[in-house]
């Protein structure tokens, strides 16, 4: 946990540099063939959208959404801000609630999962620091990638705002499935498990199962 901790400080200070190179940089109309112009709906607005708050649906984003302005209203001009900005290209990973009370489980060394609030306590207990470092490591600012470029991209290593990078698996057949590399060797890799998330505008995302670890967990 303590590396956690300080994987958040390094992250944080080379964010903002990171971010703000790749929206000079960006070109979210060829990152999927498009040549429409994308829209500007952000992902903190779909993000927001759901007012149902902590439950017992496992398949949302209550955690990831709470963790979000948690930062925010901890660090008003932190990085995380760049969710808020639609004109901003970037793909972003999603973990579900469950993702992240899976999370949590394994830093306490439990098969226990926590509920949804409860796992919230335990994350944002991480250190606002890390907090943010750890959702940065799930922005890719710069482009918009869509489920048909990702699946082409088998192998691709993906820069993140936190200014580490994960790697594309494609895999399987006859149905192609994506799953990201991270810097923990030691548990599963996150899978793509829902497409798409705010397609047709600059910031699209994608749900994952397990929540991207930017440090190597015991």
């Amino acid at each position: 946990m303590m590396r956690f901790t300080r994987l958040g400080r390094r992250a944080a200070a080379v964010a903002t540099a990171a971010l703000v190179a790749s929206a000079l940089t960006a070109a979210p109309a060829a990152a999927h063939g498009r040549t429409k112009p994308l829209g500007t709906r952000s992902l903190a607005a779909v993000l927001t959208a759901d007012k149902s708050g902590f439950d017992r649906n496992g398949r949302d984003y209550d955690i990831l959404t709470a963790a979000v302005l948690a930062v925010l209203k901890a660090k008003p001009a932190s990085p995380v801000g760049v969710l808020t900005d639609g004109r901003t290209a970037l793909t972003a990973f999603l973990p579900d609630d469950r993702a992240f009370r899976t999370l949590v489980a394994d830093l306490r060394h439990t098969r226990h999962l926590p509920g949804e609030k409860d796992a919230f306590t335990a994350v944002a207990g991480l250190g606002i620091d890390t907090v943010e470092a750890v959702l940065l490591y799930h922005v890719v600012p710069g482009a918009t990638i869509d489920r048909r470029a990702a699946l082409r991209a088998d192998g691709a290593r993906l820069a993140t705002a936190a200014g580490a990078s994960i790697t594309v698996d494609v895999y399987g057949r006859p149905w192609r499935r994506i799953k990201l590399v991270d810097a923990d060797r030691s548990d599963r890799d996150p899978r793509v498990i829902r497409f798409d998330i705010n397609r047709g505008n600059r910031q699209i995302a994608h749900g994952i199962d397990r929540v991207l670890r930017p440090a190597d967990l015991p």
